[in-house]
């Protein structure tokens, strides 16, 4: 079993991109929602957006649910059900915490850890990820970078990542500063349709409130 984590954004895509032409298939995507099943926690994006975009990507797309408390526990326990022994695929770039937990639980469970963005130059992997062909919006930016909610609701091109620049913030939103929804690539079948109906509000964020 091949999965990949897949937050519906930039980074989880192209490393889905690269892990597909490593190993040749992906069998699944794995994303975890808030507790309350409908939404992504930092993205915001619905539930139905990522059936969406799995249909589009033709990977079969499965889920689970956690508060930060039981993140862990829920996340063991679908590598135990359906990864064990198997490889998975993140989108790290460079914060050790996160590779090391990642490579923590993974090997709990026997699961190759497959980390293709590791320590990339992140304005190439921005600059790589338009210049194949991907298509991706501004969803979500947080409170703590509140000169950054000029992002909200652009579409990630040259001209967005020069304004990212002029922003001084990192420029892959590693800090959480923004996060994207990917609705068309090289991989995608058809671009995955979508309106915006608002912004929402939330102690942390500014989000774009998505419906398919």
């Amino acid at each position: 079993m091949i999965f990949c984590s897949w937050s519906g954004g930039k980074d989880s895509c192209l490393a889905l991109y690269y892990g597909i032409k490593t190993f040749g298939k992906v069998d699944l995507l794995f994303t975890m929602l808030h507790e309350d099943c409908d939404r992504s926690r930092a993205h915001g994006i619905k539930k139905e957006l990522f059936k969406n975009q799995a249909s589009s990507l033709k990977i079969p797309w499965h889920f689970e649910c956690a508060t930060w408390d039981d993140y862990e526990k829920v996340f063991l326990n679908f590598l135990d059900n359906y990864a064990k022994g198997g490889i998975g695929i993140f989108g790290d770039i460079d914060l050790e915490e996160h590779r090391n937990w990642v490579e923590r639980v993974c090997m709990q469970k026997s699961v190759r850890v497959f980390e293709p963005l590791w320590k990339k130059d992140r304005e190439k992997i921005l600059k790589e990820f338009v210049d194949l062909g991907f298509k991706a919006l501004v969803v979500a930016v947080s409170k703590k970078f509140p000169h950054a909610k000029v992002l909200l609701g652009k579409s990630l091109s040259c001209e967005t990542i020069e304004l990212i620049k002029s922003l001084r913030i990192d420029i892959c939103g590693e800090n959480g500063e923004y996060h994207t929804f990917v609705y068309d690539g090289p991989i995608f079948e058809k671009p995955v349709q979508f309106k915006v109906l608002d912004i929402v509000e939330t102690e942390t964020s500014w989000l774009l409130d998505l419906r398919g």
